[in-house]
């Protein structure tokens, strides 16, 4: 079977997050080959935390978990490309919908995601 190249990245890859429906990217995220069996075998994202040094799955704590839909590839097996059904509508731990909400213009900054949650109220904390 087609895998990952593993080794290029030093046994992590990136994972570009995309809503199955829409097309909206929703996140970045990592993978070890761990991860990425976990992923095939449950039908849901799991990425490797690089803060935490472990596997998450994605939504253990939001209950935001992903449902697969497809798994791609890119050209080199070094990235990869989930395509995703996005679960309680918000893929970023700050609460917004996508983790890039942010626009810069001209030097300045401008919120243009949907903020979904309060991370206080999910996390006990603030997601930023």
């Amino acid at each position: 079977m087609l895998r990952p190249d593993f080794e290029k990245g030093g046994g992590l890859v990136p994972v570009i997050v995309q809503d199955a429906e829409t097309g909206e990217v929703l996140m970045l995220a990592y993978m070890n080959e761990e991860a990425w069996e976990r992923t095939l075998a449950t039908g849901k994202a799991h990425y490797f935390s690089r803060s935490r040094g472990k596997i998450w799955l994605k939504g253990e704590t939001s209950g935001y978990v992903q449902e697969v839909r497809d798994v791609l590839l890119d050209c080199d097996a070094d990235t990869v490309l989930l395509k995703v059904k996005q679960h309680g509508g918000a893929a970023c731990h700050t609460g917004y919908r996508s983790c890039f909400y942010r626009r810069i213009r001209g030097g300045q900054v401008e919120i243009v995601g949907q903020k979904i949650f309060d991370p206080e109220e999910v996390y006990g904390r603030k997601g930023a």
